[in-house]
């Protein structure tokens, strides 16, 4: 107890004690709401006053059960099963540093009460878990979010990893930032090059140095393709994130690897039968679709276009050789 505190607090303590020791499971009495306000914060009111702060909660809209054996608070702003949900999210984002993801399933757990806390095990192990060594993410998105709310271009460097497992320094980027894409795990920039005139994703784990450019943002509706803004569902069946002009690719496909097929590309693949063959087609990225096509060589084989299928046959084939 950090010190005497005046009555008319009550009512707001008495709410924070709910919130952390009550659930359906764990009811309390008067007498226990009593206790916790002189242990806690050195409050000490007379019993009835207790049910009288609990009746003007309810009238504020506070969800408050009461029974013969306590009250305790009925709904909070996520259940503990969402709660969960939320915090492996956190866990499994690997563009999110370990101690980020520490602070941030602390403030998830402290919407629920104490009782909650003790059965999240894996809060302990988040230093265990495979994390970007990029601290700057939220710095990241806080200085996007602010460009492009003010119509301003951005300007960063880009890295990428080295032997060491530290981030180098790779190019120095001017880019008009339009949307932040989460996708396939990973935390992208969808952005505009006006020096390469093209589309970029570029990952926000590899971003350092941000900061607002004075150059005011190209329109993203002046750029060639994007007339109507952005396609999401073209996105969704890009494999990787790559900005060449999307081309219809098909390819014969093992019905073994369809689960794969639809987690990676999404509902924007169709399959037909040809013979006893199944066949697959998608609008999406021709290099990703390669890269893809390469990955998963044992149950899809590229039909059309040519380019990509002699672009895989020659990836195939560069690796075969160092196994030679």
């Amino acid at each position: 107890m950090a010190g005497l505190e005046p009555k008319k607090l009550a009512l707001l303590r008495i709410l924070q004690i709910l919130e952390k020791y009550s659930d359906c499971d764990h009811p309390l009495t008067q007498e226990d709401i009593l206790r916790y306000l002189d242990k806690e914060y050195g409050i000490v009111i007379e019993r009835k006053a207790v049910g009288r702060n609990i009746s003007l909660l309810r009238e504020a809209g506070y969800d408050i059960e009461s029974g013969r054996t306590g009250c305790y608070l009925a709904s909070r702003t996520f259940d503990d099963s969402e709660l969960r949900l939320l915090i492996d999210s956190v866990l499994g984002s690997r563009h999110i540093p370990a101690k980020q993801s520490k602070d941030l399933i602390e403030r998830l757990c402290a919407t629920s009460n104490v009782y909650f806390k003790r059965h999240i095990k894996n809060i302990h192990t988040v230093n265990d878990w495979s994390k970007t060594g990029n601290k700057e993410l939220f710095y990241n998105i806080s200085v996007i979010d602010e460009a492009i709310e003010h119509g301003k271009m951005v300007r960063y460097h880009y890295n990428r990893y080295g032997a060491d497992k530290k981030l180098h320094r790779t190019a120095y980027q001017r880019v008009c930032p339009y949307q932040l894409i989460l996708h396939n795990q990973r935390y992208y920039l969808m952005g505009y090059n006006p020096y390469y005139e093209h589309i970029v994703f570029h990952r926000l784990d590899r971003i350092t140095g941000i900061g607002e450019s004075n150059r005011v943002s190209i329109p993203l509706r002046t750029i060639k393709g994007y007339e109507n803004g952005i396609d999401y569902s073209k996105i969704s069946t890009l494999p990787y994130m790559y900005s060449d002009e999307p081309e219809r690719i098909t390819f014969y496909a093992d019905e073994q690897g369809v689960d794969q097929i639809i987690d990676w590309l999404g509902d924007g693949v169709s399959f037909t039968r040809e013979g006893d063959r199944l066949v697959a087609s998608v609008v999406s990225s021709p290099t990703a679709m390669t890269l893809w096509a390469v990955q998963y060589a044992d149950f899809v084989e590229i039909i059309s276009p040519v380019h990509v299928r002699e672009s895989v046959k020659e990836f195939l084939e560069k690796g075969l050789e160092k196994y030679k």
